[in-house]
């Protein structure tokens, strides 16, 4: 009886015990952990990413020791090789890039209203989500455009972002609008490698990194815009420089690995760059990277994960060394996933999922009502957006309206300018945005702020022949159009390379300085093309 009494407090003590494997969580062979972990983590991309599941109810759980020890996962199936709780903790991303204000509906896409209202459903439902920005979100749409992004910033903070790198089109209204922005953001804005000209001193508005926690998992998130001076007006950035190429690979290398001394257990690379054309969800080899990444990033395991954006592609694959690249297109056509687990036991990292969630999943949500005391704070600033300017009696395609934007240029300078200067042509570089067309029916402001978002004003100014003929008259760039009349005609076949002609261009077109040209005279500095092309569609010009 003594013996069967001595075996019964045995067992007893067991079941008491710190490692807890009598428990119901002994059976949970795949959960999902939310304990702290302040080792390193590393790139485990050979690892089969089949551990999710739920973390069970052991008192272990949350905490870094199993009865007085350590937790560990010598074997990495995801369990602690003592008292068999899961030792993995998921973590979702969900990344938009080159979101360009579309904030509402148009006739292709949905707006931020069924986004947002997605958006809060995924991260009141998966495990420890983080919603972050790859840059481009501001410019584009007229609610954003008509707010200088404040309306977008707004809409962030009441998704809890977390971060947002800088891109190119953020510079479009200048310095003073991101700082208006960061000043109301709830999140950092992220550039390592924007430098203030005068103080070689990164710019104070952005910062390199950001440290987050989700479950117990430290986070770094480094962000970094690409060589994009090309598609910056150079007005607009003569205050600050970007560190680029082997400088930008020095700058994330050594932010990286001081977030990993303070503790990081993974490292995010939200990069505003990426590819110029789709790729398959293949291995890429790394000299297809060369260019805007450095290979010798993923070789080193200084980044787990890059999110990038810029180029308005949609791609989702590992390069060579298991790490995975992701950007969703751009306008918001789509958004980035991924489901990365870390291993608090032994410090891994997988990247068990990762998809381009497209906009027709969230298309049928119900709209956000968040988003109707939004617009209606912001009501004065935007009230002209949706305003009926006219109608369109057919189809217009995006080549029709450049061409269009083109010859009203040209009319304008002759109505402005032509008593005093003989016009040679209008036009220049025209960029046209999503949704790319007008279709048949009433045009409003929005739909051509979403067309022509940009803030060029017109300028005349001089050139000599020689550049007015291989850069205007003869050029091989698809995005120039221009337009002329009877002098143009008589010139445009026997031009003197050394004489001064006249043309009708924007500020963008002005200020890329292969072109050589000349400022005249400016004109409005709050008129652009849009209204040029407003001002024709009231008189009646599409009907």
């Amino acid at each position: 009886m003594k013996k069967i009494l001595i075996s019964l407090i045995l067992i007893l003590s067991l079941v008491l015990s710190g490692c807890d494997f009598l428990t119901p969580h002994d059976t949970d062979e795949m959960g999902n952990e939310s304990g702290s972990q302040n080792e390193t983590s590393g790139s485990d991309s050979s690892q089969s990413g089949d551990t999710s599941g739920s973390g069970g109810s052991s008192s272990n759980i949350g905490s870094k020791e199993c009865d007085g020890e350590t937790h560990a996962d010598n074997d990495n199936n995801g369990k602690c090789d003592g008292c068999s709780i899961s030792v993995l903790t998921e973590l979702n991303f969900f990344v938009l890039n080159d979101f360009h204000g579309k904030m509402t509906d148009s006739g292709t896409q949905p707006g931020a209203e069924e986004l947002s209202s997605y958006l809060k459903q995924r991260a009141a439902n998966e495990p420890n989500a983080i919603i972050l920005s790859s840059g481009d979100m501001w410019q584009g749409g007229a609610e954003s455009n008509l707010t200088k992004g404040l309306l977008v910033t707004e809409w962030m903070n009441e998704l809890d972002f977390v971060s947002m790198t800088l891109g190119n089109h953020e510079y479009d209204w200048g310095e003073e609008y991101i700082e208006a922005n960061c000043e109301l953001a709830e999140f950092p804005f992220l550039a390592i490698n924007v430098y203030d000209t005068e103080t070689n001193e990164r710019v104070e508005y952005c910062q390199g990194s950001v440290m987050i926690e989700r479950g117990g998992i430290e986070i770094g998130i480094i962000g970094a815009i690409g060589d994009c001076y090309s598609s910056i007006s150079s007005d607009k950035t003569e205050g600050v420089y970007f560190k680029v190429g082997s400088e930008l690979t020095a700058l994330v290398k050594a932010e990286s690995e001081k977030l990993r001394g303070e503790g990081a257990d993974l490292i995010v690379y939200s990069l505003h760059d990426g590819h110029t054309k789709s790729t398959s969800s293949s291995v890429i080899t790394d000299g297809y990277l060369r260019g805007y990444y450095d290979p010798s990033l993923s070789s080193g395991d200084y980044v787990d994960i890059v999110f990038e954006a810029h180029t308005h592609r949609t791609y989702n694959f590992r390069d060579l060394y298991g790490v995975y690249h992701i950007q969703a297109g751009g306008d918001n056509e789509a958004l980035s996933h991924a489901e990365v687990k870390v291993n608090f036991a032994n410090g891994s990292t997988v990247v068990t999922d990762t998809s381009i969630v497209s906009s027709d999943v969230y298309d049928d949500f119900a709209e956000d009502p968040y988003m109707d005391l939004l617009f209606e704070k912001y009501e004065e600033l935007i009230s002209d957006a949706n305003v009926v300017l006219g109608t369109t009696s057919s189809y217009r395609s995006s080549t029709y309206l450049r061409k269009l934007v083109a010859e009203l240029y040209y009319e304008f300078a002759l109505k402005q300018y032509g008593d005093e200067y003989d016009i040679a042509l209008g036009g220049g570089y025209i960029s046209i945005r999503s949704p790319y067309e007008l279709e048949a029916g009433e045009v409003t402001y929005s739909d051509l702020m979403m067309l022509f978002p940009f803030d060029n004003p017109l300028v005349l100014c001089s050139i000599k022949g020689y550049h007015l003929r291989t850069k205007f008259f003869e050029t091989s760039n698809s995005d120039y159009f221009i337009a002329y009349g009877e002098y143009g005609e008589s010139i445009k076949d026997n031009i003197d390379d050394n004489a001064t002609y006249y043309v009708l261009v924007d500020t963008y077109t002005s200020q890329y300085a292969p072109n050589r040209l000349t400022v005249i005279e400016a004109y409005r500095p709050d008129f652009f093309a849009r209204d040029l092309l407003a001002e024709y569609i009231k008189s009646g010009g599409l009907e």
